[in-house]
């Protein structure tokens, strides 16, 4: 069986180490090496779409780092509790026309005993800025 470490039930040092394993990963914009992070039956809400699978996630990042260019991600522990993870975040990138955004959000996670998510609920607002607004 596959396993993700840090596993639940998650200390205030799991918790962290679980989140900054996130960024990391996501900043990679590697589809692969994030999907891994997920069960194979894993259920998402991004915004306004919904996934469900592994294989749909990353599907669903692999077209998203094709329109979300040069990304850069921060994320912040919220909360959590035994298997859940509550996170902050902020991201920017900006579009084939050369438009920044900086992208603002929550996330809840839910994992399973193999510290695999199994439930990603993200929402996330977007804010046109100026190259010279970044801060990542």
């Amino acid at each position: 069986m596959e396993k993700r470490y840090p596993l639940p039930p998650f200390t205030l040092e799991t918790a962290k180490e679980k989140v900054q394993l996130a960024e990391d990963a996501w900043n990679s914009q590697d589809p692969e090496r994030v999907s891994l992070a997920y069960s194979v039956d894993t259920e998402w809400r991004n915004r306004s779409t919904f996934l469900n699978g592994r294989e749909a996630a990353k599907a669903f990042l692999a077209d998203k780092w094709k329109k979300e260019l040069d990304y850069k991600l921060k994320k912040e522990l919220w909360a959590f509790t035994d298997n859940r993870i509550a996170v902050r975040f902020e991201y920017e990138y900006h579009d084939k026309n050369g438009q920044w955004f900086r992208a603002y959000g929550n996330e809840n996670w839910e994992f399973d005993e193999n510290g695999l998510m199994q439930r990603r609920f993200a929402s996330i607002n977007d804010l046109p800025i100026e190259e010279s607004e970044r801060r990542l």
